[in-house]
């Protein structure tokens, strides 16, 4: 007798299948006990004045989504990306960014207004916090145009769109 998936479970295989098809290295990882599926594509453009661009996405469900929660996981998930990332430095000719992604049925209306709110700098790095409400069926993300990273806004755009849309 096969186990039903819950909506969460759905939600990262249906994410771990469109970041496979974007041709992304996708694997799964043990966090503190949580099973959390990262996915890493790295791409140039001279159009990002000649800039190798490291695009890593790191997801996991979880009992519950507050702003503490989806703020220690950015952090995480930032200092993970810079660490694993390797290669130059990030900022010379190198850009590092991320998708730190919560799924749960049970989100703090504040934690989607607080992934909303703007896109997250650190480290010479990036980051567009993703916190995905399976109950209500929402994905909250920044959707603006920020200053700083602002050559990239366009791209993330687009990914945001194709991996967590979908």
């Amino acid at each position: 007798m096969y186990a039903q998936q819950s909506p969460s479970q759905a939600y990262l295989a249906s994410v771990a299948a469109r970041l496979a098809a974007d041709e992304c290295r996708t694997w799964w990882e043990d966090w503190a006990g949580v099973p959390v599926l990262v996915g890493r594509r790295a791409e140039f453009r001279w159009s990002w004045m000649a800039t190798k661009l490291h695009l890593f996405t790191v997801a996991a469900a979880v009992p519950e989504i507050t702003i503490p929660t989806i703020e220690t996981f950015t952090d995480q998930v930032m200092t993970y990306a810079k660490k694993t990332k390797g290669g130059l430095p990030a900022g010379l000719q190198n850009g590092l960014a991320s998708f730190p992604v919560l799924v749960s049925d049970r989100v703090d209306p504040a934690a989607v207004r607080w992934a909303e709110a703007q896109q997250r700098q650190k480290w010479a790095g990036m980051s567009r916090p993703v916190v995905v409400d399976t109950a209500q069926q929402y994905v909250g993300t920044y959707r603006g145009t920020p200053v700083i990273g602002l050559a990239f806004s366009s791209y993330l755009e687009q990914k945001a769109h194709r991996y967590f849309h979908g």
